[in-house]
């Protein structure tokens, strides 16, 4: 049997009658209706993704040899025409792929939603499009995936989504086309692509009914986020209330208002990244693979422990975030054994402490806790306990009346927990039940409520040491976890500072440890403190990792109290300032 071969011919009478809705979306959506529509996304957090299509069969190589990067960029990595790269449909014969496999794997990780590419960038469809020949019926498979997959999601009680690129590296009308392939003998037209794109979705959405459009492919110069508009309420009028990621136009990282005017769709889209602070006021998801490519590669064998994986979990969870994990299943239809075994420790996790997952809102603590992470429901603190130091840990500022502290996994378990000045302090064990997430609730009294973050006062030798982790950074300024430092600062008017407490006036000495890019140097910048400034210019280090610490000079600090230590760009020759870990005041004896 073909399942959907059918709708090949249904969907090319689709395109030229589109499907009577019973309501147009509203083009001002009530904060009411907005919430309602997107109650099961945040409710799901856990989601996995599918990277899948012909790069499968090279696998990250092709004429014999090893092509870098993202395995389903390697059209355009190896400069591979397009009169190369369409007849590896003739291999195409995934007679392995199991839909409810795939399905059931998903939901015993866990997850509660899948996306999966039903077109990348090379332009092959997953499903019998009428648009384009392009797609799985003309090959040896010949047989619809969506389909399949859809139904197996539903099965297991999974939300089945689909992601869909905008770029089309082997579609006649798209532009631009690869400087190494112009085809210079095939005309093109953009608005007759345009008018293509909206049949090929208008096809997926009446076939397949996917809660969430996924798109991607829109950084280049021939869109504009007009169009992306433009598509958004062609798929909300077909399907009111479906969700979009907001990779339709032109502000890909944030969702909804906080993008501004280039802003189009539901929520953000961090890649391979989790923002230091959430994006506040945003619903948002961030996608990361399991190793280090999209799509399967023979060669990519770099994966992340279940451990790495959830705690990446629990971090989107505690800054109000999806996790959307990817995998990338083989030619054959298989998805990797270290995919499969990750995915099932995950799950196990999961099974035990998925409570402190779904349905949870962001850690109400404004700073990352060097311990672990947060997530919350009403009455309930769950705390993710993974690097304590010592035999407790403290939870700054909380000011809540609290109850019992007790183990999710057993809650016959309970810890001891102290109101102390500084907030909260829960002893802990020896030794934690589980070394990747011990998962402790607190119960509190009512919505947790923090007292805001002190002043930053001196250390015993009247030292300041101003860490990236303790500072407010303007946006798109931000705190990356890995380097522990504030990166992304690539707006000259983004300001980074400190509120500091001094004790005394006097003479300080002011250090800056910094990273710079070879191809940043050249910045320049002032450190400012109650009336008072220091320039400094950035000078190149290896590379983005490599920090090394400045001396800009003394700075006089004119009168004790409360001050704002800000740093703040003069001078950005390049696409960043810098990489920022630390600001030292040495007072001056």
């Amino acid at each position: 049997m073909r399942p959907l071969i059918i709708s090949a011919l249904v969907c090319g009478f689709l395109a030229l009658h589109p499907p009577a809705v019973s309501a147009a979306a509203p083009r001002h959506e009530t904060k009411d209706r907005h919430d309602k529509r997107m109650a099961w996304f945040r409710e799901a957090r856990f989601g996995m993704f599918i990277h899948w299509g012909l790069y499968a069969i090279p696998a990250g190589e092709w004429n014999g040899k090893p092509v870098g990067g993202a395995a389903e960029w390697l059209m355009n990595s190896a400069r591979v025409p397009v009169s190369g790269y369409q007849p590896l449909r003739e291999q195409f014969n995934p007679v392995k792929f199991d839909a409810d496999s795939w399905a059931r794997l998903a939901r015993r990780a866990g997850m509660k939603y899948v996306v999966i590419t039903s077109k990348h960038h090379d332009g092959f469809c997953l499903w019998p499009t009428a648009q384009t020949d392009f797609n799985v019926t003309n090959t040896p498979y010949g047989k619809d995936i969506l389909g399949p997959l859809s139904a197996a999601c539903r099965k297991e009680g999974l939300r089945f989504a689909t992601y869909f690129s905008i770029m089309d590296w082997t579609h006649p009308d798209y532009l631009p086309r690869r400087p190494w392939d112009p085809r210079p003998g095939v005309p093109a037209d953009f608005d007759r692509f345009r008018r293509i794109l909206k049949s090929e979705l208008t096809e997926i959405i009446t076939n397949y009914d996917p809660a969430v459009l996924w798109f991607d492919g829109e950084w280049e110069d021939t869109w504009t986020t007009e169009m992306g508009r433009d598509i958004y309420w062609h798929v909300r009028d077909l399907k009111p209330n479906i969700i979009t990621n907001n990779r339709l136009g032109k502000a890909r990282y944030l969702g909804g208002a906080s993008a501004g005017k280039d802003s189009v769709g539901d929520y953000g889209t961090p890649e391979q990244e989790i923002p230091a602070g959430g994006l506040p006021g945003a619903d948002w998801e961030s996608c990361m693979t399991m190793n280090d490519t999209w799509g399967y590669s023979r060669f990519d064998h770099n994966w992340k422990s279940s451990t790495t994986l959830i705690r990446n979990l629990v971090n989107c969870a505690s800054k109000g975030g999806n996790y959307l994990l990817n995998v990338g299943p083989t030619a054959e239809g298989y998805i990797p054994a270290e995919s499969i075994i990750r995915l099932n420790e995950v799950g196990r996790w999961m099974d035990i402490n998925g409570d402190s997952i779904y349905g949870t809102s962001a850690s109400p603590f404004p700073k990352p806790l060097p311990w672990g992470a947060v997530t919350r429901k009403p009455g309930k603190l769950y705390l993710h306990v993974w690097s304590p130091e010592g035999q407790s840990v403290v939870l700054p500022g909380l000011k809540n009346k609290m109850g019992r502290a007790f183990l999710l996994s057993d809650p016959s378990r309970e810890f001891k927990v102290t109101r102390i000045a500084e907030g909260a302090r829960l002893s802990l064990p020896e030794a934690l039940p589980d070394k990747s997430d011990t998962v402790i609730v607190l119960e509190i009294e009512g919505q947790a409520k923090v007292a805001p973050q002190p002043p930053i006062s001196s250390n015993a030798d009247g030292s300041f040491v101003l860490n990236a982790l303790d500072a407010r950074a303007d946006s798109p300024a931000r705190y990356e976890e890995d380097k522990r430092a504030i990166g992304y600062w690539t707006d000259s008017r983004a300001t980074v500072s400190w509120t500091v407490e001094f004790k005394t006036k006097g003479a300080y000495t002011v250090t800056v440890e910094q990273a710079v890019h070879p191809d940043t140097e050249g910045a320049e910048y002032s450190v400012e403190v109650d009336g008072a400034s220091l320039t400094g210019k950035t000078r190149a280090t290896d590379h983005w990792n490599d920090f090394r610490t400045v001396d800009l000079g003394t700075i006089r600090i004119a009168r004790a109290g409360r001050h704002i230590v800000s740093v703040r760009p003069t001078l950005m020759p390049g696409f960043a300032v810098m990489n920022l870990r630390t600001v030292r005041l040495i007072p001056e004896q």
